[in-house]
């Protein structure tokens, strides 16, 4: 079966550009699409990416296309084409939107279905991300709006700027040979909306995603994203990944192999539901 996805990299993009770094920015697109797919439990095939700018100017497309290259690389990939738009009228001279579209496969017998397959007792193995990934930059850019993006701030060991803009994290590599070794029941791509859009969506409607508090290093960032911004902790979960980039739902049987193979944290666990779908506590 063809599996397909397609997204964006949303308000990350404007602090890319405020930056003028554009050479990773690329692979965020990517990891968003073939991410997405791996969740599902296909291979990604190829890729194409589009760009829309008020001005084509040369020397930084050839940037952000070549981070499109290297997140293509990472993720196994082909990049097999793009678009771009003109649009002066649309869009101001420096600004650009970046957009993709990824296509993976797999065998029907293989699909990663959660809702079919997830059950109470189910353990939840977290993988870590990268950083805030591509998801919550509006509170982001609020939260930092007077910042000197170059300052490093106590909580940080290097420049805010680069903290911002760190790629976000390509799962493929790691979670391939687990799907074809039928080791995972659900996967769950925590992107916007946090832990309590995304992990529904892994498990029946029967069933509750119990999540352990403290049970992995929530990444500086997000630390200082709370600090500064005055944001309430169980909100965070709400908006951000706090560190996990992917969950997995694995048997309790398979769950010492998987932490052997890739690094992942135990976060939780399936019950069943008594009220809501995800408790952190």
């Amino acid at each position: 079966m063809l599996i397909s996805g397609t997204d964006g990299v949303g308000t990350k993009l404007m602090l890319a550009i405020e930056a003028d770094k554009h050479d990773t920015i690329g692979i965020d697109c990517v990891a968003m699409c073939v991410n997405d797919i791996i969740a599902a439990g296909a291979e990604p095939l190829y890729f194409l990416d589009y760009i829309a700018t008020g001005k084509n100017q040369p020397e930084k497309l050839e940037k952000v296309v070549a981070g499109v290259a290297q997140g293509c690389l990472l993720s196994g990939a082909a990049l097999i084409g793009g678009e771009t738009a003109e649009m002066p009228d649309m869009y101001d001279t420096d600004d650009y939107d970046l957009a993709g579209f990824a296509v993976g496969i797999a065998e029907k017998s293989a699909l990663i279905d959660g809702t079919q397959n997830v059950e109470a007792g189910d353990i939840l193995l977290g993988l870590p991300s990268s950083g805030i990934h591509s998801n919550g930059y509006s509170l982001v850019r609020k939260i930092f709006k007077d910042f000197d993006k170059q300052e490093i701030l106590p909580e940080l060991d290097r420049p805010l700027k680069e903290e911002l803009l760190e790629p976000t994290h390509i799962y493929v590599q790691e979670l391939l040979p687990l799907i074809k070794d039928m080791m995972i029941k659900g996967i769950s791509h925590i992107t916007g909306g946090g832990f309590y859009e995304n992990l529904p969506r892994m498990f029946g409607d029967h069933l509750t995603a119990e999540i352990k508090d403290g049970s992995w290093e929530i990444l500086p960032i997000f630390q200082a994203l709370e600090k500064y911004g005055q944001v309430p902790h169980d909100e965070m979960f709400q908006i951000f990944n706090m560190g996990i980039g992917m969950v997995l739902a694995v048997a309790p049987e398979k769950v010492e192999e998987v932490k052997q193979r890739v690094k992942c944290y135990e976060i939780g666990k399936i019950t069943p539901r008594v009220k809501q779908a995800v408790i952190i506590k």
